[in-house]
């Protein structure tokens, strides 16, 4: 475990002998099944989860019940909004569930919270952490508000699949359109005339990208 957290927080270095025992001693590890809803803002602070498999996925609901995906937390990557009561100057509701089998390290903000105020490297490293998600949710709401929905739904295919190297995208249309921040029916239509542009291949649960530059085009 320790390994595993030294490699992951820089701020390790940094922390005293008593300091590393008492993270070690109050980290837990957790595993989640796929849709699993591991945070909410309104049930406390879980504290900070560092991803070792699996993907999760941040989020927001409107009052109409519209799922909006703020980012997503892929293995080897921190989550600190998940103990955003540690953060005084952020309020922020979102919800966090498992997009795929997870399995993770979570430090309790019980056990953070004394650490980070005796020790600045690692409140420092919570809020540059927490800055650089609201990037990824800045750049997020620019594609929902001026990005039209055959372009973010070209955009997230390409980043799910080449961007990973896996032509195979194993999500419904509705996970999609999660993800995106779009409707269903707004996503199986676009899909639709990708499929039959020849860009990709649609089965149940599955969209195969079938030639890469000409989906490149729709960018």
């Amino acid at each position: 475990m320790e390994t595993i957290l030294a490699e992951a927080y820089p701020f390790w270095s940094k922390l005293t002998v008593e300091e590393k025992n008492q993270i070690l001693a109050g980290c837990t590890r957790a595993v989640y099944e796929k849709g699993r809803q591991i945070h909410r803002s309104d049930l406390g602070c879980k504290g900070a989860i560092l991803l070792l498999s699996g993907l999760l996925r941040v989020y927001i609901v409107s009052d109409e019940g519209r799922e909006v995906t703020l980012f997503r937390i892929h293995a080897g990557e921190s989550c600190v909004l998940s103990a955003s009561c540690l953060l005084d100057s952020i309020q922020f509701d979102i919800l966090i569930e498992a997009a795929e089998a997870a399995e993770a390290f979570v430090i309790p903000s019980g056990v953070l919270r004394p650490i980070m105020e005796s020790n600045p490297y690692v409140g420092l490293y919570m809020y540059k952490q927490a800055a650089e998600r609201f990037s990824d949710v800045m750049w997020m709401m620019q594609q929902i508000l001026f990005m039209g929905a055959d372009r973010r739904v070209a955009v997230f295919l390409w980043d799910e699949t080449v961007g990973r190297k896996q032509p195979l995208l194993q999500m419904t249309h509705d996970e999609i359109a999660r993800n995106i921040g779009s409707a269903r029916e707004v996503v199986s239509k676009v899909l639709k005339y990708l499929s039959e542009e020849g860009v990709v291949s649609l089965k149940r649960g599955k969209v195969e990208i079938l030639d890469k530059e000409k989906l490149k085009k729709h960018l």
